[in-house]
């Protein structure tokens, strides 16, 4: 089986060899519109036959034998691309995509779709467990509630590893994942949803509802309570149990409010006061080289001695005193950088 020598990936090609499975998803992408963009064609399993659709297809394999040997086969409406998919930059019009994913690729592959705009049904053949899990078979995991208000998740059927050659060492999924094209929460607010998903996911708690009071803001607390009651909700009932139309609704009724993570608010003990007046030195106790005036501070700043800039002016007493800043005070050198969070 090809491998990537010396490079971040390996192909872990597995390639489709079973027709009826084959048959199978040039039916599913028969359904779809628009150009098709194939993920990964190793031998043209699925490329040739989807040529009889007649429409425009463009084909990214990352493996340069392939594409030498599949260019020669595929008819003026095919485009077989040398690349890397997870680098591919995705057409800007509606598009459909299919492929048969390199099982140790899949996850990031399904990621970058996922971010990926413009694209309205993909057909993947992936890892049974994963075609599972997305499809939210026995409970939805982080990944497929984080996204469900945008794209549906379909389990169309399993694959054995016998319909694979060489054979992997698991059965495959044959999945579709749809764009809705009436999406439950507003896309804008993506990234406020999906840090929602993610808190009530991760929080303490047996069951939602004890999660979710800790996650609202107390503005929602009673709003939430009062759904959880009206849905049904247990004291055993998990995040995992949740439907699509649940997440969208949940998410509405906390306005926005969830907590901050503490890594972006921790408390820095102080309270909020008036500025401090700083200490001024009467004037025969200031140091020689002030003499009351700022401008012979030019020293630190790296000008000549005795210039003065024409704005600065003689301290009185009863006056703020504004120090002069130093070289590596402020700059590149010496300021002073905060950790930056996602």
């Amino acid at each position: 089986m090809p491998t990537y020598r010396g490079g971040r990936h390996e192909f872990g090609q597995n390639f489709l060899t079973d027709t009826a499975t084959v048959d199978a998803i040039i039916d599913l992408v028969a359904h779809t519109g628009g150009p098709i963009i194939e993920i990964g064609p190793g031998r043209g399993a699925l490329t040739l036959p989807l040529q009889t659709l007649r429409r425009p297809i463009t084909a990214v394999e990352i493996d340069p034998r392939h594409v030498r040997a599949l260019r020669p086969q595929v008819k003026s409406r095919t485009t077989v691309v040398h690349g890397d998919f997870l680098r591919f930059r995705l057409p800007r019009t509606p598009h459909a995509v299919v492929g048969n994913l390199p099982f140790h690729q899949t996850t990031a592959i399904l990621r970058r779709l996922l971010h990926a705009e413009h694209w309205t049904t993909a057909v993947l053949l992936v890892q049974w467990e994963v075609a599972r899990r997305r499809a939210a078979v026995g409970g939805a995991t982080m990944m497929t509630a984080q996204f469900w208000p945008w794209y549906d998740f379909t389990l169309e059927s399993r694959v054995p590893a016998s319909a694979f050659t060489p054979q992997p060492g698991v059965d495959a999924g044959l999945m579709t994942i749809t764009r809705r094209p009436v999406p439950l929460v507003d896309p804008a607010q993506r990234r406020q949803y999906r840090s929602f998903v993610h808190a009530v996911f991760t929080s303490r708690g047996r069951g939602l509802r004890q999660i979710l009071p800790r996650v609202v803001g107390p503005q929602a607390r009673s709003a939430v309570r009062s759904w959880t009651a009206a849905q049904a909700i247990s004291d055993r009932s998990l995040p995992r149990d949740l439907t699509p139309e649940q997440w969208a609704e949940l998410f509405a009724l906390t306005g926005r409010q969830e907590r901050v993570p503490h890594e972006r608010c921790r408390p820095t003990g102080r309270t909020a006061s008036a500025p401090r007046r700083p200490r001024i030195a009467p004037p025969d106790q200031r140091p020689p080289e002030l003499g009351g005036d700022l401008a012979t501070g030019a020293q630190h700043l790296g000008q000549p001695d005795g210039h003065r800039h024409p704005q600065q002016t003689q301290i009185q007493p009863g006056q703020p005193d504004q120090p002069p800043r130093h070289r590596g005070e402020h700059g590149p050198r010496g300021e002073h950088h905060q950790k930056r969070g996602e």
